[in-house]
């Protein structure tokens, strides 16, 4: 299993950009499905974007399209989400997650990082 450190979280105006990442420990497989969720209290988590370990394959949501790009450093165990364009609805802790398999299949992560707080301001 692996683990999974989230950073670069915090305030940004709307129409700004961040960029978060996630530090990648344990052992890995070319078939890892690394993705990115985000968090409303009191709502459900909602998948953002997931990228294969092995190759540049991504599948993003809909409501992030064209804004967010998900991508990956192998060399330096390195999940990123870039995000520009940011609205206040994108307002969210965002977690890092792991499992084998698909990146179309949203279920089934079973690795997560602690989370990363993202506040947009309108």
């Amino acid at each position: 299993q692996v683990q999974l450190a989230e950073s670069g979280g915090g305030l940004v105006q709307a129409g700004g950009s961040l960029r978060l990442s996630c530090a990648v420990s344990g052992r890995t497989f070319s078939t890892h499905a690394m993705a990115w969720f985000r968090q409303v209290p009191g709502k459900e988590r909602e998948f953002v974007a997931a990228i294969t370990w092995g190759s540049d394959t991504t599948n993003h949501a809909d409501s992030v399209k064209g804004r967010f790009t998900i991508s990956r450093d192998n060399a330096k165990n390195t999940v990123y989400l870039q995000m520009n364009s940011l609205k206040p609805e994108d307002t969210a802790v965002y977690y890092c997650a792991a499992k084998l398999g698909s990146i179309y299949r949203v279920t089934g992560f079973g690795s997560w990082g602690q989370g990363t707080q993202v506040t947009v301001s309108s």
